[in-house]
């Protein structure tokens, strides 16, 4: 990638932005206002009603629900045929959008009148009995019937009344004392009586209801009505809709864009970032564009690796006064010599005057190179328009690009920082499936992800699809190791066992007494991965530092920690004080039958231990002398590899709660220290142990048990499978975000994103 900079007169902008625009290629840098004498620009005129336009065409395809798929027909939009037809389309779909509001109001009001006509469809009095008296005030509602009477009775201003109840429903008649009025709604105040409005009809509250009824299917054909002209309307002018966004957004960017230019009165400077090898295009299309009245300059070179991060970043172009000044080209090289090739703003009006006529009206600031300071201490360096920091370009490879997703909920990776993508890829689903490690949730997982990746358009649900994809088959990978199949060891038995021929699966989770041993290995495992995690992320922590401070910055900032971290670990694996560390250290890669895998590792000797800390105090003694501040945090090299254990438990407690609902559906007994699940309770050995209380479990009782146990079995695994998600997604993820990134990444890039627009529904012509 280069970064560039164009200079040129005000009047060639809008050519040169058409140029750039239509050339996609230009990452452009705005421009943060740090230059004397310049300003950012304004848009150009238009822009605002050309963004009205376009908020406009956006509501009428969210009215009428278009999708962005193109249909090829690549129609050039008018702009001057625009307003006007986007006018009359506006009008024909609020028109349209409006009744069907009113239809749906009024459809809502019918709703809701029929639901208050429920209470009074169950007292079963015609509504033109229940108010329009003269002598009588009636009021109908909600409430307890004798509450009601007692308030009446107490009531000094009711001389008689009367009262029909039903279901909790009660309508009431009351007769005044003389001279009183409006008295029963002030009765019925502190009763327990919530009153409903009664219609004015003369029907009973069933025809009401009836005629309710009629109105809702009048108003529902009128709906659908309305809604065929807005799909007539979406078929005649959706086309020219999305035509017209696409149009208008070109419009608004190219209308905007000066925004991130620096200007003064008579010129600009744009910076950005594009392709090297595409530079050479960018300043020919330009000079064929504007000719001499604009200077395309590469100010810097930065190499992408394979990984799309910045390997080596480079100033370009001349360093000597003069060289490569457009008006030292402009005036045949006879330009003054200078230290700067910076372009001053006009001093007054004059001035602007002078140089405009001698220039041949051009003027002269125009011709001049951006303001890039450039001196002989600094080897070059720019002062840049911003930050200057190059685009990010990701080049991961096409399996690995979904966990993209993953890295971005956290940033983009600058150009300073190595792409973690390809390290998420090959961990989390490695984390997910070694806790779950079970073919039936393996397979569960997959055609969930498949169905995501499949089933929704959005590239985010694809991606997202595809990471629970890989999660899933690694879950079902592991689980043939495992051996295991909705925590039940059948793949063990006619895998392993019966084709294979081994006396169990080639790994185990160590629920039973007899291979326990599984369990205190997986502990061990998670550390020593948690080990090596650290180790990457410190290390590559250590090539940036490096890369862009030196090694001896490197070595005090980062490599203190690499020798902090396994120093530590070499201790702690030595036999150096072994009598105060666990056994297991030293037992599950040793040999016999505590070991798991029998390497013959018992640990180191103690004077590896006595190395390890050495190095763990130089580390120390480094972070004391570089980054003391961190010093604190020095419980990290133990604290985040024991965070690691999670790992182990997560497998554990998944696997046991796999294993209860197992053993309360189908029961399990013991023999020599292993469970066995029982599927035919007449072949249970005699020496064997019943484990738990419901003996040989519930689907080998009666009807209603067998129920149970189906009933168990499908909401018990159910759990089991959404606290896998929660569970071994959210610790995998936590380890990935707090315990790897926290050490190297902060993802504060930007993405490469050109100025310009890939059109699908417009042609340029």
């Amino acid at each position: 990638m280069s970064r560039v900079s164009i200079t040129g007169a005000k009047r060639v902008l809008d050519d040169v932005i058409e140029t750039t625009h239509d050339l996609n290629l230009l990452h452009v840098t705005d421009y943060d206002g740090a230059w004397e004498g310049f300003e950012p620009g304004d848009p150009i005129a238009g822009a605002d009603a050309a963004a009205e336009r376009l908020v406009t065409v956006r509501s009428l395809e969210s009215i009428l629900d278009l999708d962005d798929d193109p249909d090829g027909s690549g129609e050039h939009v008018d702009t001057d045929d625009l307003a006007d037809r986007l006018e009359r389309v506006r009008g024909a779909v609020n028109d349209c959008d409006d009744r069907r509001d009113d239809l749906r109001d009024e459809r809502r009001e019918l709703d809701e009148r029929a639901s208050a006509m429920a209470p009074l469809e169950t007292l079963g009095i015609d509504l033109d009995l229940l108010s329009g008296y003269d002598s009588l005030e009636t009021s109908v509602g909600e409430g307890d019937e004798q509450a009601v009477r007692d308030t009446l009775d107490a009531a000094d201003d009711v001389d008689r009344y009367e009262t029909f109840a039903e279901d909790g429903v009660v309508a009431v008649f009351a007769h005044p004392t003389s001279g009183s009025s409006d008295v029963l709604e002030d009765a019925l105040v502190g009763a327990e009586f919530a009153a409903i409005e009664v219609p004015d009809a003369e029907k009973s509250p069933a025809a009401y209801l009836d005629d309710l009824d009629d109105r809702r299917a009048e108003l529902d054909r009128e709906i659908e009505s309305v809604e065929a002209e807005l799909d007539d309307l979406r078929e005649k002018h959706g086309d020219f809709l999305l035509a017209a966004e696409e149009q208008l957004t070109i419009e608004v960017e190219k209308r905007e864009i000066p925004l991130a230019f620096a200007t003064t009165k008579n010129a600009f400077v744009a910076e950005g970032w594009l392709p090297t090898e595409q530079f050479v295009d960018l300043a020919e299309a330009l000079e064929a564009s504007v000719g001499e009245h604009c200077e395309v300059e590469e100010l810097e070179r930065a190499a992408y690796d394979s990984s799309g991060q910045v390997a080596d970043r480079e100033p370009t172009g001349p360093t000597e006064p003069g060289v490569g000044d457009p008006e030292t080209a402009a005036d045949g090289g006879n330009a003054d010599s200078k230290q700067s090739s910076g372009l001053q703003p006009l001093d007054d009006e004059n001035e602007s005057d002078d140089r405009l006529e001698a220039d041949g009206g051009e003027p002269s600031e125009a011709r001049r190179s951006s303001p890039i300071e450039r001196s002989e201490s600094d080897g070059g360096t720019e002062a840049r328009m911003a930050d200057g920091e190059p685009p990010v370009v990701q080049k991961n490879p096409k399996g690995v690009r979904p966990f993209e997703l993953l890295t971005k909920a956290v940033g983009r990776p600058s150009y300073a920082e190595f792409d973690p993508t390809i390290i998420l890829f090959l961990t989390f689903p490695l984390m997910f499936g070694f806790m779950i490690g079970d073919v039936g949730y393996g397979l569960i997982y997959t055609g969930i992800g498949y169905w995501v990746y499949n089933g929704f358009d959005s590239d985010t649900y694809q991606r997202f699809g595809a990471v629970a994809l890989a999660a899933g088959i690694s879950t079902t990978v592991f689980g043939v190791l495992y051996g295991e199949i909705f925590g039940l060891h059948l793949v063990s038995t006619y895998l392993w066992e019966g084709v294979v021929g081994l006396s169990h699966a080639p790994i185990e989770k160590g629920l039973s007494p007899a291979t326990s041993y599984w369990a205190r290995t997986w502990f061990v495992v998670t550390a020593l991965f948690g080990i090596l995690h650290l180790n990457l992320a410190w290390i590559f922590e250590f090539i940036e530092e490096y890369t862009f401070h030196g090694f001896a910055d490197a070595l005090k900032e980062t490599g203190s920690w690499l020798l902090a971290l396994n120093g530590l670990w070499l201790f702690i694996f030595s036999r150096l004080f072994d009598g105060s560390k666990p056994d297991l250290l030293f037992e599950v890669f040793s040999s016999g039958d505590v070991a798991a895998f029998e390497l013959g590792f018992t640990g180191f000797p103690a004077w590896v231990g006595i190395v390890g800390g050495v190095a763990f105090f130089a580390g120390l003694g480094l972070l004391a002398v570089g980054p003391t501040h961190e010093l604190v945090e020095a419980h990290q090299v133990l604290a985040h590899v024991l965070s690691y254990l999670r790992i182990a438990a997560v497998l554990l407690a998944k696997a046991g709660m796999a294993f209860a609902v197992n053993l309360l559906v189908l029961g399990v007994y013991v023999t020599e220290g292993e469970y066995h699940f029982i599927y035919d309770p007449g072949h249970i050995p005699e020496e064997a142990e019943l484990l738990g209380a419901l003996g040989t479990g519930l689907i080998h009782g009666g009807p209603v048990s067998i129920l149970l146990a189906v009933v168990v079995l499908l909401v018990g695994h159910l759990v089991v499978l959404l606290l896998g998600v929660t569970s071994a997604g959210i610790q995998s993820i936590r380890l990935e975000y707090f315990e790897f990134f926290s050490k190297f990444y902060e993802g504060s890039g930007a993405a490469y994103d050109p100025f310009g627009y890939a059109r699908r529904f417009t042609t340029d012509e």
